[in-house]
Formats: structure tokens, sequence, C-alpha cells
């Protein structure tokens, strides 16, 4: 990979929440829609949407159905376990098209369909413009558990995604994962959140899909509550000291008078010479 393919793939890997059309359209712009660029892009943005947790609707249907590296079936074709059907990508456009049948073989097939149907509620009183999804692992030793939630406000210059990626091994019980946030606001500047909560749990080796999806509400809860502690703790603490409480002079502006002060002069103390 050249410098500049380097670079473009970055730009996508690094795209915020909700911005990936702006960013492949700067690109464009800056260098020009051409052939090795888009052999550049297609590849970097299929990483970008499998890792994002990307969704998508299949032709006639109103669902959105991610695509993830756990559902991927190679060559652009991902399946979906809740509608038993294949379908093909173009990950620069987020179209999907040929849609086809497709039968779950796994011996977990049961854990991960009670685990979906749990996890369906779990996303529907928790997550609102959630997806998510549950699919047997490639060894098909244990299960993937994935949610993604976007909230996107571009008007008023802020976008968000959470999302939570899990395994589940029925023979040992542990459930290892990650917890992603990433926020992004850009009124006037650029301020941005990441964070990456590793899980590691455990219950018990026989347990079913609703089991699961308690184990990973009672996590996901108790790490909102966190985030919201911190932030309770950014607002009274950190932020708020970058604030001067009085001006230089130690001295409260009179906002009433603001218009006839003379900069330098009435608010520094000065005399006039």
């Amino acid at each position: 990979m050249s410098s500049s393919q380097g670079t473009i793939a970055s730009f996508i890997k690094d795209a915020p929440p909700g911005e990936l059309s702006n960013v492949v359209t700067d690109i464009k712009a800056l260098i020009g829609d051409q052939s090795d660029t888009t052999q550049t892009l297609d590849p970097a943005c299929q990483q970008y949407n499998e890792e994002q947790l990307a969704a998508v609707k299949l032709p006639g249907s109103s669902q959105d159905v991610i695509i993830s590296p756990y559902n991927s079936l190679g060559n652009g074709r991902y399946f979906d376990v809740e509608s038993q059907t294949s379908f093909l990508v173009d990950h620069s456009t987020k179209k999907s098209s040929a849609v086809e049948s497709y039968v779950l073989e796994s011996q977990h097939a049961d854990l991960v369909k009670s685990t979906l149907k749990a996890l369906a509620a779990h996303a529907q009183e928790h997550y609102p413009s959630s997806s998510y999804g549950a699919y047997p692992t490639n060894s098909d030793s244990a299960i993937a558990v994935v949610l993604v939630a976007n909230k996107y406000s571009p008007n008023n210059f802020w976008n968000g995604r959470w999302r939570s990626i899990y395994t589940f091994t029925p023979g040992s019980g542990e459930l290892e994962g990650n917890i992603k946030v990433d926020v992004h606001y850009y009124e006037d500047g650029n301020v941005r959140l990441l964070t990456d909560r590793p899980i590691t749990s455990s219950i018990s080796s026989s347990a079913t899909g609703p089991e699961v999806i308690r184990q990973i509400a009672s996590l996901e809860k108790k790490y909102q509550e966190e985030l919201n502690r911190a932030f309770s703790n950014l607002s009274e603490g950190a932020f708020k000291s970058l604030r001067r409480q009085l001006p230089i002079t130690r001295q409260k502006i009179e906002w009433e008078k603001i218009s006839g002060y003379r900069l330098g002069q009435d608010i520094g103390g000065g005399r006039p010479r």
C-alpha cells in the first residue's frame, strides 16, 4: 500500500459516527474520483462498516440488518439470522442486493435464536435507533452478540454511537467483550469522546439466551452510570476550573455597561494618557 493509500484508509477508519459519506466526498474532492482511489476506498469502507457495525436495509424491508465480521460470508456477502437471508453489500453506498434464503447451521443455533429474541427486547427498551445481531463464531465454539445505537444531530453539530460486542462461550460460561462510545461535537471546533471498556464476566455454562442478555444488560447499566458520574464530575470539576471566576482585575464586569467600556483601559483599570 502506498503512503497516499494508507492516508486515505486512515481517514476512513477515523471517520466520526454518521460522517463517513462526508469524509469520502472530501477525499474525492481533494484527489479526484480516480480508479485507484476507488480501489482504496472500497476495502477501507468495508473495514469501517464491519468495525462500526453499520446497518443496511434489505430490499423491500424497513428493518435494519447489521454488517459485522461475525456474519460475513466473504466476498461482500452477509447473513441475517432473524430474516434467514443472505445479501450482498456495496460498502461505498451501503446498499444491499442479491438477497437469498439462508439456513443457520450451528451446534448453538437454538441458543443464538433465543439470545437474539431477548436482545431485541433489550434493545427496544434501552436503545432507540438501534440495530443488533447474534451469530455463531467462526469456530462455532461461542456466540457473538452485537448491538449498535446511533444518534445523529448534524443540525446541532453532534453525532454519537454506542457499540457493544460480546462473545459468550457456553462450555465455560465466559462472557467477554467491549463497550465503545464515540461522540463527536463540531460546532466552532472539534471535540470527540472515544471510550473502550473491556468486559469480562462469567455466568452459568448452561445459561439460556435471556440469561445471557440479563447479564449484558446489568453490565451496560453499570457502565452507563459510570459515564454519567464522569460527565457530572467533568462539569463540576475540570470544565468549571477552566473558567476564571473573575476577570484578571478581580472586579466583576457590569454587563449592562459593556458597550461603554474601552478595552485595555476601563477593563484593565488603566488611566487615559
